[in-house]
């Protein structure tokens, strides 16, 4: 499998209404208890790398550093991304077993 069908798999989450980006909607994402996977971009600062992480730990969600904010943020159509919540657990599990196949990202997955 190709990254581009990652990045595929992530705009069609976004078009099911699925995904929230940026900051702060995914920070209200995981407060809300609806967040079931976190993807951090690989170049995003280290702060959010940091915070997000954090936030994941204590809330025992799963995260993966994954691709760029540029390539994330053009495929749900919008600009730079450095973090997107995932808020189905299927399209959650989904995209975990479409990156592992493709032996891509950071994870802190539980299967």
């Amino acid at each position: 499998m190709q990254i581009n069908n990652i990045y595929s798999f992530i705009g069609l989450i976004q078009k099911s209404g699925k995904l929230f980006s940026g900051d702060e909607s995914v920070e209200n994402s995981i407060k809300k208890g609806r967040c079931h996977l976190i993807i951090i971009a690989e170049d995003a600062s280290e702060n959010t790398k940091n915070k997000f992480i954090k936030l994941s730990n204590e809330n025992d969600i799963p995260f993966i550093i994954f691709g760029n904010k540029q390539m994330l943020g053009e495929n749900i159509g919008k600009l730079n991304r450095a973090v997107l919540a995932i808020n189905d657990l299927n399209f959650a599990k989904g995209l975990i077993k479409k990156i592992q196949n493709n032996n891509g990202g950071d994870f802190s997955a539980k299967n």
